[in-house]
């Protein structure tokens, strides 16, 4: 399954006026496509902290001292704010818990869910302009490079491919306004008909014959209204505003059905083969012949059989080819750089002035091996200087800091151990001297090269076998998305349009009316309903929801989490939810990590969780969580979360452990793997520990899941034994 999200080692802590919070302690985990992750765990356990550092929201006090978090082949912890404006959104969402604070309460629905829509879309257009014409130049570069005897006659082409691509699009582009701006104009008849027959046009009746007339004048083209209706549609649609102005219903309806008469049946025609049209037009510099539609598509593919341009596809392969040959010459001189810096950092003392200028060449050597012709981001590659230089900014660091922080510690020690010495009990533990361990960042350093040569050593191992055809094709669909981006212009009528299906496909009764009103004549599921077609507006791959249900009550909390696992299946969708209590991701959550205290204590699949939970702090989430079955009192978790400015020795959990043992309090428990998918911290799985058994409502709890479940099960067609 294709990984879309991979946290390693993050760790977060917060600057504060008593001292250094650490929110987050070192959590790992993947998301794949598809695939619904809960994150659960009491309020202050670090789970929404997570999410914001996913969409670079952390407030300003944060320090994210450690860890990645690689998205689409970069660590969005190394990325610049601009960079994070291109994917926060667009690629990754986020559904907060209220929607009234994601929501503006004076402006109108529509409004909020457009402007979004409006301003990505001009972004996301020059974006793909610079895309578009940046890779084009590069490739028409290797294309010289690789055949200096073609280099004109290349260059030219890629001219020419770039008037082909951006040609077709817009023909494209120009046909879906136009039929959705007639698909439009036929549901707009249909309300406010339906008003008019009953003699009680709406509020918004004069603006949606606005947008009749509007619309119904941008759906004349060529493939959609023909030409010749043109002035019938223009006179019908012209004169809509004057016959309601004057309350002539009846002359009203009658122009409105005629417009749908007219319309209707263009809606459902053939769609015509923009790219055999941009080709046509680009290649013969003619306009395209008038003639029926399958005609002319058969007319325009002989064309395209006849004129196709390989020789193009020929040298864009070729382009490959040698831009490919270039890098890996280039990996074997910057495994070499690699190998001389290994000693210059292997030091018992690194010297800042030496340790910069390796710095800089292999900064150099490590920027020459990306490929201009790849696609997709290496971020072992991209990630590699930033990441050296940060371990050693964190080593020249310590080296001036750990003297101070030491010095610290021991008047707080010299503090504590007196207090002690004359029979008192401190009400606070003395928390260990936070020095920069020097070797392990050392340690760290020799990881990133270690990393970064078996990484180019599975390049070099795999250069014989690369499909270069296959590459060139990937390229040219590349070059097609993005010359698409160029002309999608999102107009406010195209925004209004997409914003009217997001909110049908969210559940919102009446967008048409819907769209005109204010967040307070909402409810509370329909105002979140709302923040989750802005959350989709963008059609994001990754969709962050945050405790979105808290604040609704049972009967909207199941219609959303059944909406969000309905988009989730629609769309593909990554999902993180984050939530506190365990029974609300039972149905939806595929795999559920555990968090507290910063940590991560246990993880697996939902059935691992639910079935098989290992970790006394997931028993007392399951002890605590009520269901229609129960018959006992719930059981409440002793005591509160730990102080994470002054963090246990041990295990956080310990304190309010029943189970807990001497060494709980002592050292904190590796994550033990109890199968493929499930894992957790807790010092009861080690063989030496004594054997424990959940807690009676826990195991009360599994028995009657698994009854349903067999149940469930008996109830299936086909499984009996006779069938």
């Amino acid at each position: 399954m294709e990984n879309k999200l991979h946290v390693q080692d993050l760790r977060i802590s917060f600057h504060t006026s008593n001292g250094k919070v650490q929110a987050v302690r070192g959590i790992d985990f993947d998301l794949s496509k598809g695939e619904t992750l809960a994150i659960v765990g009491e309020s202050g356990s670090g789970k929404s902290v997570t999410s914001k550092a996913i969409l670079g929201i952390l407030a300003g006090n944060a320090i994210v001292e450690s860890g990645e978090i690689i998205y689409d082949g970069q660590d969005l912890l190394k990325i610049s704010e601009e960079d994070f404006h291109k994917i926060r959104g667009d690629k990754i969402a986020m559904i907060f818990q209220d929607p009234m604070s994601s929501l503006n309460p004076i402006v109108r629905i529509g409004k909020q869910l457009t402007e979004a829509m409006i301003l990505k879309g001009k972004i996301r257009q020059k974006e793909s302009r610079d895309n578009f014409n940046g890779y084009l130049k590069r490739l028409s570069e290797q294309m010289a490079a690789a055949d200096p005897a073609s280099a004109a006659r290349t260059a030219e082409d890629c001219k020419k491919f770039d008037k082909f691509e951006i040609e077709h699009t817009k023909l494209e582009a120009a046909y879906n306004l136009a039929l959705e701006s007639a698909k439009e104009v036929l549901s707009d008849i249909d309300v406010i008909a339906f008003e008019l027959e009953k003699n009680s046009p709406g509020k918004g009746a004069v603006d949606r014959l606005k947008d009749i007339e509007r619309c119904a004048k941008a759906s004349i083209h060529r493939y959609v209204v023909p030409e010749a209706n043109k002035a019938e549609v223009d006179t019908l649609a012209g004169g809509l505003g004057g016959q309601f102005k004057s309350k002539d219903y009846a002359a009203l309806l009658k122009s409105l059905y005629r417009l749908k008469e007219i319309i209707s049946p263009c809606v459902g025609l053939e769609a015509p083969n923009f790219f055999r049209m941009g080709y046509y037009v680009t290649f013969s510099g003619q306009e395209l012949p008038d003639m029926p539609m399958d005609e002319l598509n058969a007319y325009l593919l002989k064309y395209l059989d006849d004129n196709f341009m390989l020789k193009f596809l020929q040298d864009a392969e070729g382009a490959l080819e040698y831009s490919a040959g270039m890098t890996y010459g280039n990996i074997r001189t910057a495994k070499e750089e690699l190998a001389k810096a290994r000693p210059v950092f292997a030091r018992e003392n690194l010297d800042k002035k030496e340790c910069d200028a390796t710095l800089k060449a292999l900064d150099r050597a490590v920027g020459k091996t990306i490929d201009p012709l790849a696609i997709a981001k290496d971020s072992v590659v991209y990630t590699f200087a930033p990441g050296l230089k940060g371990e050693l900014d964190s080593y020249f660091h310590g080296v001036t800091e750990n003297v101070k922080v030491l010095r610290k510690y021991d008047k707080e020690k010299r503090k504590y151990d007196a207090m002690v010495a004359k029979g008192k009990n401190p009400s606070w533990e003395l928390a260990a001297a936070a020095v920069t361990d020097l070797e392990l960042v050392k340690a760290n350093i020799a990881h990133l090269i270690d990393r970064l040569v078996a990484h180019y050593d599975q390049i070099l191992a795999a250069a014989d076998s690369r499909d270069y055809r296959a590459e060139t094709i990937a390229v040219i669909d590349y070059l097609k998305a993005n010359a698409s981006g160029v002309v999608a212009k999102v107009t406010p009528q195209i925004a209004k349009q997409r914003a009217i299906k997001l909110m049908e496909e969210v559940g919102i009764a009446e967008p048409h009316k819907r769209y005109r009103q204010y967040p307070f004549e909402f409810s509370g599921g329909m105002r979140q309903r709302i923040v989750i077609a802005i959350a989709l507006a963008a059609n994001p791959d990754i969709l962050i929801c945050d405790e979105p249900t808290t604040a609704l009550d049972v009967t909207i909390q199941s219609q959303i989490l059944e909406l969000i696992n309905k988009l989730q299946a629609e769309r593909q969708l990554s999902v993180i939810f984050i939530t506190h209590d365990l029974g609300v991701v039972a149905n939806m959550a595929d795999r559920v990590a555990v968090m507290y205290a910063g940590k991560i204590v246990e993880y697996g699949t939902a059935e691992d969780i639910f079935y098989h939970a290992a970790h006394p702090y997931t028993w007392a989430l399951m002890s605590s969580m009520p269901d229609l079955d129960t018959n006992e009192k719930l059981s409440a978790i002793p005591g509160t979360p730990p102080n994470m400015i002054y963090p246990p020795k041990g295990d956080a959990f310990a304190a309010r452990n029943q189970y807990a043992m001497k060494i709980d309090f002592e050292e904190q428990p590796p994550m033990f793997k109890i199968s493929d998918t499930h894992y957790a911290a807790t010092w009861l799985l080690h063989p030496d520990a004594p054997k424990v058994d959940p807690p009676k409502a826990v195991v009360d709890r599994i028995a009657r899941m698994n009854q349903r479940r067999g149940e469930k099960k008996d109830e299936q067609p086909g499984t009996s034994a006779e069938g």
